[in-house]
């Protein structure tokens, strides 16, 4: 497993990072299961980690300490606090009553003393960015915290928050986390490039697109909107062929296919080569729910595709452009508060 310096922090992590939303509740409940997977991972030479609080609601947290005993030296363990840990309102964002508790829940959940990458998972818009990095700066020096990051930011926010650090004293974010893959290309028009501006270190995720991406989906018929997992992505409005986002992506998934089947590669390989190709990218996130799902992509780490296959892959989708708007996975509050765009 190749590694890479994370955003200048002198942290050396694999190009893989484990990503651990799919232990718990939402993904793969067998705990012991969900450590094996975990395990094998970091026997590959995978050695960082990266969960969140709101991952089965502090599940996907508890399964990864479990894990990590005895082993987590080896280990840059990232996580992520923001998004909402119960019905108190007060029990979310990025205020500095709120970060303060969340790292402390999560130093326990994950039975460690120190997390080396704490993320805040989206921007806040009701909580000044001066607030945020105050606290995160703190939680810095206090040794509970090594590094800092954000995940979803836009291009614009990225840039108030490094001025921000910069003007205040603050500890400045060292990483950004955004959605990337083929079908969704947003992120190269102004975040990938930003993010290299401040020597930031980025690692991806999504970069199956949800699955699309995973070989499962050639044409409508492929898509399976009946109980269980398709039931809940049709009530996303995640793989609805009908809608035409969603029909868009089928048919460069489709071209896509071709392209891979002609390189001699499954789809999905060719996917994660793709994002692992962009220079901006240091590590890309892979969620396995299943011990099958983690070796699957553990043969593909060591893909490399050429620019032959990246101007192919061009054409079907130009670099910048999400099929699927919703792929973005972050309305601006001007866009989604009716109140703050009329008078």
């Amino acid at each position: 497993m190749k590694r890479r310096i994370l955003g200048g922090t002198g942290i050396s992590v694999s190009e893989y990072a484990l990503g651990a939303m799919m232990f718990g509740a939402w993904g793969n409940r067998d705990h012991d299961e969900s450590v094996r997977i975990i395990h094998r991972a970091l026997d590959a030479g995978i050695n960082f980690v990266d969960t969140a609080d709101v991952y089965s609601q502090g599940e996907s947290e508890e399964i990864v300490g479990k894990a990590l005993k005895g082993r987590r030296d080896a280990v840059v363990l990232a996580t992520k606090g923001h998004s909402a840990m119960g019905e108190d309102p007060n029990s979310s964002g990025n205020s500095r009553r709120w970060l303060t508790r969340a790292v402390e829940n999560s130093l326990r959940r994950l039975n460690t003393d120190w997390i080396d990458l704490y993320q805040v998972h989206r921007p806040d818009p009701h909580t000044d960015i001066d607030e945020t990095l105050s606290v995160l700066s703190d939680l810095v020096r206090a040794g509970k915290v090594r590094a800092i990051g954000h995940s979803t930011f836009p291009a614009e926010q990225i840039v108030e928050a490094q001025w921000t650090a910069e003007r205040r004293g603050h500890v400045r974010f060292r990483t950004e986390q955004p959605p990337y893959s083929i079908l969704a290309r947003g992120a190269e028009g102004s975040v990938l490039p930003t993010a290299q501006r401040y020597g930031m270190g980025v690692l991806t995720w999504g970069p199956l697109s949800a699955g699309w991406l995973s070989g499962k989906y050639g044409k409508p018929s492929d898509v399976d909107l009946s109980a269980g997992s398709g039931r809940a992505a049709m009530e996303q409005n995640k793989f609805d062929p009908s809608r035409p986002g969603n029909a868009a992506k089928l048919q460069a998934v489709a071209e896509l296919t071709e392209v891979a089947d002609q390189s001699g590669l499954p789809l999905r390989h060719m996917a994660i080569a793709f994002v692992r190709s962009h220079p901006a990218v240091t590590s890309v996130i892979i969620g396995p729910r299943t011990p099958a799902h983690l070796e699957d992509l553990l043969d593909g780490a060591d893909v490399e595709i050429g620019a032959d296959v990246l101007d192919r892959i061009d054409e079907i989708v130009p670099p910048g452009t999400d099929l699927n708007r919703d792929d973005s996975y972050h309305t601006p509050p001007a866009l989604s508060d009716r109140a703050l765009r009329r008078r």
